[in-house]
């Protein structure tokens, strides 16, 4: 991997990571079947607005671009609100690092092959972490314990976006894909947003969150996975989730006053060294 790689790498990261602080701030007055469609509509002004994004695809790769909508947008983003409602946004933002293994379990399906066993080894270090971290909070009731089941059902769906958004990006580009994914995604969650209306509050602060969430966590921070998707492959792509833990639990724990248990935290590390392991076995 070069340099612009590694950056690559870093941003989406780093975005993705204070998504749980911004939806945690939308809760604070949004119903969360309406935070879905506010993130995904700022998301898909701040990239429409792009020349780049009006690149023409043919007809026959629209199908593909909406199954990308649903299994990377529309299904994921809309559990996470949910599952906030029961889990810390630390947490959440913690428990994104389980998404390699499940990265890794549909390549491997969809393309029959079986991981290199020091990048088994490096997976299965970074999902014990992902089980310290969630050990603590499932223990709390059975709505926590229901909060980490639909995390765990997302990330299965960015498992099979990651590889759906692969050869499409790679015959398009990041932004001409991107921008009809979030047009699906938008026509698809608008009706659910918009019967959540009546239930939501207001805040500004919420509404600035959502306005971040779009343009950053929606727009670019897919934009660039996917450019990097098309570059070095699904299965590294996936590696950027594990910075998600460290910014989430720094947003979470410093700017909300969540409480992260002492063995999260412990989990957290030992998932990074999962990372670390993961990527260094496929260089």
């Amino acid at each position: 991997m070069g340099r612009s790689d590694w950056l690559l790498l870093l941003m989406p990261g780093l975005i993705w990571g204070s998504s749980f602080f911004f939806i945690a701030e939308g809760l604070d007055a949004f119903q969360p079947a309406l935070i879905t469609p506010l993130r995904v509509l700022f998301g898909f002004l701040a990239l429409v607005a792009l020349p780049q994004s009006r690149k023409h695809i043919p007809r026959k790769d629209l199908p593909s671009i909406a199954l990308l909508g649903v299994f990377w947008m529309v299904i994921p983003l809309s559990l996470f609100p949910f599952a906030e409602q029961h889990v810390s946004s630390s947490v959440t933002g913690m428990l994104n690092g389980a998404t390699p293994l499940f990265v890794v379990t549909v390549t491997s399906l969809m393309h029959k092959s079986f991981p290199h066993r020091n990048q088994l080894l490096g997976l299965l270090v970074g999902f014990c972490g992902v089980l310290l971290i969630a050990i603590p909070t499932a223990n709390n009731n059975s709505s926590s314990k229901f909060g980490v089941a639909l995390i765990m059902c997302a990330l299965c769906c960015y498992g099979i976006a990651l590889n759906l958004a692969v050869p499409l990006q790679k015959k398009y580009g990041a932004l001409p894909v991107i921008v009809r994914a979030l047009a699906v995604a938008l026509i698809l969650t608008a009706p659910f947003g918009i019967a959540a209306i009546p239930n939501s509050s207001f805040a500004w602060h919420s509404l600035f969150a959502m306005v971040g969430l779009g343009v950053g966590g929606t727009g670019i921070a897919y934009a660039l996975a996917t450019t990097l998707a098309g570059r070095v492959g699904s299965t590294r792509t996936s590696v950027t989730t594990y910075i998600i833990p460290v910014v989430a639990l720094f947003l979470g724990a410093i700017v909300r006053d969540e409480i992260v248990a002492g063995l999260s935290l412990v989990g957290c590390g030992v998932a990074l060294t999962g990372a670390f392991l993961t990527n260094r076995s496929r260089k």
